[in-house]
């Protein structure tokens, strides 16, 4: 069940006796990002028969199966087919989601220790993430949390020694290469620069995630006044 396909960078592992884990690489790049999501969309189009989930991360995605239904075996041969000539995807359209963040004070403790450690001014600090698109590489961790692509190198920062048990909902976080905003009040170790009032997340809404793979996202440094009328901001 398991292997490299060397022509499509693709390997297949098991994953118990009902699961598949397909990795595409092993490095988080906007294009292998790209890939995954193009085979996820992929492989639900199919509707494989005995597939019961499709789960993708930054490289990977996980395949879980009913192994009564299905064989993984053959599920494997399926999915290197995909991935080799995957049929045209009809895929919800990516949108542009704009998130005011008040930077720094209360509402971003760590904003100094970020300062301190890349050598950037905390102003610079703020802009530069900012000023940089990001896109939704996937979901996870919490309900509503985006895992985001595209943070600048300069501003990487490792997370936390001591991790909070208490993160305020909203909180925007550096952790390593990577960029989030917590949409419910969890533990966490990223390093806490700003906060937005935007709901990632609201069981009442329609759509309860205010995020979705593939989604751009941009970063409004806002006063108190922007951050206390969300309306302000949104999806495009």
């Amino acid at each position: 069940m398991s292997g490299v396909d060397a022509a499509h960078g693709i390997t297949i592992r098991p994953v118990a006796e009902s699961g598949l884990l397909v990795a595409l690489g092993d490095a988080i790049d906007e294009t292998i990002v790209a890939r995954v999501m193009a085979l996820t969309g992929a492989i639900d189009a199919a509707a494989l028969p005995g597939v019961v989930d499709v789960v993708p991360s930054y490289t990977t995605l996980l395949l879980s199966f009913d192994p009564a239904v299905a064989d993984g075996e053959e599920l494997s041969e399926a999915v290197r087919r995909l991935a080799a000539s995957p049929p045209p995807v009809q895929s919800v359209p990516a949108r542009l989601v704009t998130i005011p963040v008040s930077y720094g004070g209360e509402d971003g403790p760590d904003l100094a220790a970020v300062s301190e450690h890349t050598g950037l001014a905390a102003e610079e600090v703020v802009r530069r993430h900012a000023e940089t698109e990001y896109v939704v590489a996937c979901m996870g961790f919490a309900p509503g949390f985006g895992f985001l692509v595209g943070l600048p190198p300069e501003l990487a920062t490792p997370r936390r020694a001591d991790p909070r048990t208490k993160v305020p909902a909203g909180s925007v976080g550096i952790g390593g290469a990577q960029t989030g905003v917590y949409p419910l009040e969890t533990p966490g170790g990223w390093h806490l620069i700003g906060r937005t009032h935007l709901h990632l997340f609201d069981r009442g809404r329609p759509e309860p995630f205010l995020l979705r793979p593939g989604d751009r996202v941009r970063f409004q440094a806002a006063g108190a006044d922007a951050a206390e009328h969300p309306a302000a901001a949104g999806r495009r």
